[in-house]
């Protein structure tokens, strides 16, 4: 690698460094508790202390480190090559994986009186429900996406805190530019309209408006990791600022209600302060799109620690984040990513398709 390569590598993993940090998301769903210092304050202050100061420095370091080497000698590339090739033949079954990931919470949430969010305690368990079996059945797929999206966004206004679940918005964007794939009702009820004979073809009108617009989406499905990744980066960025960096009050409550210090033993601060730099790090990583496949692995294993660690964390409110994590280490960035400027030069006469997935593993 050369020095300009370097160079640029070393400006955007800079703010990689805190992703070997556990994630401790969503921890109002856990607790409400607020108050303390906030903002620069609350950083200031958990800095003060030298023993923090060097932990947090010295991983930064460190992280830098890995990834420069990474980026140097890329290690392991047939093992990668290979994963890659295998994780190709999913992407058939990612509209599928979309599809569960929202439509399952979606029930879960309109039977437990939750809108979305668990912090929305709005009723409307038929309209969730509805729209959630719809999703799991795959049937009139983009339409019911569309309503989802769009009952979410005419909600946001009145109810800001469903900002903790803006996953959604990202998950129905993809929906739409996917469709319902396979397998899917939309799917089944297409062939058997398209073949010649079928009772059900002479009446139904709906697969040629389908059909058409299929047509209008299709050159924007190569969009649907750009959009997810965009949208998943947002999300951990709001989470890590405006849940733990300006409001510590409640991460310190979690760290005190599980007594997470006895399980790493350093200051409650610094877990807070920590897990709220880790978030912003991975949302913006996420929203470059830099070592894409990297950073979804990490995200899942910190989503299941979390689960495991905190028992009344509700499950559902991260089978989505679950389902979208899973779909970037499938598709690793997508188009519009700063992974395709630090792949290979070799690697530029893969595919069409392939790009993003050099550097994002």
């Amino acid at each position: 690698m050369n020095r300009h390569m370097a160079g640029r590598a070393g400006a955007v993993v800079a703010a990689l460094w805190l992703l070997v940090r556990p994630v401790a998301a969503h921890v109002r769903y856990v607790s409400d508790e607020e108050g303390g210092p906030t903002g620069l304050d609350f950083i200031v202050d958990v800095l003060s202390d030298p023993l923090n100061a060097v932990l947090l420095g010295g991983g930064a370091v460190a992280t830098l480190v890995v990834a420069l080497a990474y980026l140097q000698f890329r290690p392991a590339r047939a093992d990668l090559a290979v994963l890659r090739e295998t994780l190709s033949g999913y992407r058939d079954l990612i509209p599928w994986m979309l599809r569960l990931s929202l439509g399952l919470p979606l029930v879960g949430a309109g039977f437990a009186g939750y809108f979305f969010s668990p912090e929305v305690t709005w009723s409307v368990r038929v309209f969730q429900v509805a729209i959630g079996f719809f999703l799991l059945f795959g049937l009139a797929t983009r339409a019911v996406a569309a309503v989802g999206l769009l009952a979410y966004l005419a909600a946001l206004p009145f109810a800001p805190d469903l900002l903790l679940a803006f996953e959604y918005v990202p998950g129905f964007i993809a929906i739409l530019l996917l469709g319902g794939g396979r397998p899917s009702a939309d799917q089944m009820l297409n062939q058997v309209a398209q073949t010649p004979g079928t009772i059900y073809g002479r009446f139904d009108p709906i697969h040629r408006l389908a059909n058409w617009f299929n047509g209008v989406v299709e050159p924007y499905e190569r969009y649907a990791p750009t959009v997810v990744r965009a949208g998943l980066g947002i999300a951990f960025a709001y989470l890590g600022i405006v849940e733990k960096l300006l409001a510590p009050g409640t991460g310190l409550a979690v760290v005190e209600k599980y007594d997470l210090t006895a399980v790493v033993p350093v200051d409650a601060g610094l877990w807070v302060l920590g897990a709220g730099l880790t978030e912003l790090a991975l949302g913006v990583a996420l929203f470059v799109g830099i070592f894409t496949r990297g950073g979804a692995a990490v995200a899942f294993l910190m989503f299941t620690l979390t689960l495991f660690g905190l028992p009344d964390d509700p499950v559902l409110a991260h089978v989505t984040l679950y389902g979208m994590v899973s779909m970037l280490f499938i598709t690793g960035s997508g188009p519009l990513a700063v992974d395709n400027w630090l792949r290979e030069p070799a690697q530029d006469a893969e595919a069409p398709g392939s790009e993003g997935v050099a550097a994002d593993d």
